[in-house]
């Protein structure tokens, strides 16, 4: 096998692959017999004819596609090792000589890592999020479980009321004729959330349980029933049963029964504090690191190749068919139950993807630049995790991992390293502060601007 590389425009480049004449025939041979259970030939069983007689039958091409298929991967995979340029996308192949004596010579156009040029990396300003816990977060936390904790009770003393299930008969009509789809019987709705078109609901309020009442609504411009779109209607509602829900007291037998770490409402407001509080911390650490590394980006240059950002595409598709995979739902009935294509779902996700290559790409250029490192002690702590994570022996783990799998880990690792170097590096600043800063300096711009028109 021999390799030629050259590099094209916009990081791509261009790897011509040549294999033996001889490792070609040895690869037709190979799909001969293969398949040669499956040819017929008149005046032999399946299976006795000689190739030569199949190739003068067939055409002495007829075991070509399947020895290239045979010898493209294991060349591919060889021509990667010798290699020295990082390629980072999957090759596109083109065959450009297939023929039985002579070398079997293909091509491969791969996109080549880009290099990146740092901006500003260190003491990038980022605005410090609030992360204070108000009285209102901790009483509207704990009204959502007082709500989890409700119970249902029949209502027949009032009419309906904002907030109330009420369970209806109903049918509409348009200029005094009835509609498809627009009849309904024992229909649960909960008044005000919005689950029907505007005004359907609020004009059941004060509706009596028994009793015929006449709703009058018009339909959106955008309703997705194009005839019914922009149309006044009228729906004859029946109001069967009415239901609201009561919520628990908030005293210490409510906390008792939704905490294991409270016993007093006060202790459990605190309860509610902290975890409040430590999920605003989390939430601010990680829009930190994307602050940081959005700024960095947006201060590095570099030239993303089509194919790079394509082949990160295909991988999230991927990965995410396997997760579907893994809760029972296959791809197919996922785009059935969606409407999406392959297509569509690409598209989706091709900003994330190359969010994704263009901050890999900026910490592995600030890992380089601060001379950031993985050690062994890293590898094997970083090895152990992933050994609690998959229930596996961490000697197991690396035996599996492999030289390519370690590089690999090695690499991770020191583009976490270079994610707490420039979040350590950044400096925050109030949001306020900064605008306020913003207003001084157009300020200053609007002053300077004004004496040059006096001077003028």
């Amino acid at each position: 096998m021999s390799l030629q590389v050259e590099k094209l425009e916009k990081n791509m480049a261009k790897l011509t692959i040549e294999v033996s004449a001889e490792e070609l025939e040895k690869a037709i041979e190979g799909a001969y017999q293969k398949n040669k259970n499956k040819i017929s030939i008149p005046g032999f069983r399946k299976g006795k004819a000689p190739r030569k007689m199949i190739e003068q039958m067939y055409g002495k091409e007829v075991f070509y596609e399947d020895a290239a298929n045979a010898l493209i991967p294991d060349a591919y995979e060889k021509a990667l090792e010798e290699c020295t340029e990082e390629i980072v996308s999957s090759p596109k192949i083109d065959v450009t000589q297939l023929e039985a004596g002579k070398p079997f010579i293909f091509i491969a156009e791969v996109a080549l890592k880009p290099e990146v040029t740092l901006g500003k990396y260190k003491g990038v300003k980022v605005d410090k999020a609030d992360i204070e816990v108000t009285d209102e977060e901790v009483n509207a936390e704990i009204d959502k479980e007082r709500e989890k904790n409700s119970r249902t009770v029949d209502i027949t003393d009032r009419a309906v009321k904002d907030g109330d299930i009420a369970t209806i008969d109903f049918e509409g009509f348009v200029d005094g004729v009835a509609f498809d789809g627009g009849k309904g019987e024992d229909y649960p709705l909960t008044i005000g959330s919005g689950a029907f078109i505007p005004g359907f609901e609020a004009a059941l309020v004060g509706a009596e349980v028994g009793k015929e009442t006449d709703v009058n609504v018009t339909f959106p411009e955008d309703y997705q029933a194009s005839e019914l779109a922009g149309k006044a209607a009228v729906f004859k509602c029946t109001v069967k049963k009415l239901q609201e829900k009561q919520l628990p007291d908030l005293d210490d037998d409510f906390v008792s029964e939704v905490s294991d770490e409270s016993d007093t409402v006060e202790q459990y407001k605190e309860e509610i504090k902290k975890k409040i509080s430590d999920r605003k911390a989390a939430d601010a650490k990680n829009a930190k690191e994307d602050a940081v590394i959005d700024a960095i980006i947006e201060d590095a240059k570099m030239e993303i190749p089509d194919a790079m950002v394509d082949t990160q595409q295909r991988q999230m598709v991927q990965d995410y068919a396997q997760r579907l995979q893994s809760q029972g739902i296959s791809m197919e009935q996922y785009m059935q139950f969606t409407g999406m294509t392959t297509q569509t779902l690409l598209e989706q996700v091709k900003p994330q993807a190359l969010k994704r290559i263009q901050s890999r790409l900026v910490l592995e250029a600030v890992a380089a630049a601060e001379n950031i490192t993985a050690t062994e002690e890293d590898f094997e702590e970083e090895a152990k995790v992933m050994g609690e994570a998959y229930q596996m022996d961490v000697e197991k783990v690396k035996e599996l991992l492999g030289e390519n799998g370690k590089k690999q880990v090695m690499q991770d690792i020191c583009v976490k390293k270079a994610v707490e170097f420039v979040v350590e590096n950044a400096k925050e600043e109030k949001a306020a502060k900064k605008t306020a800063a913003k207003k001084s300096s157009k300020k200053a711009k609007e002053e300077a601007a004004e004496d040059t028109a006096e001077e003028a």
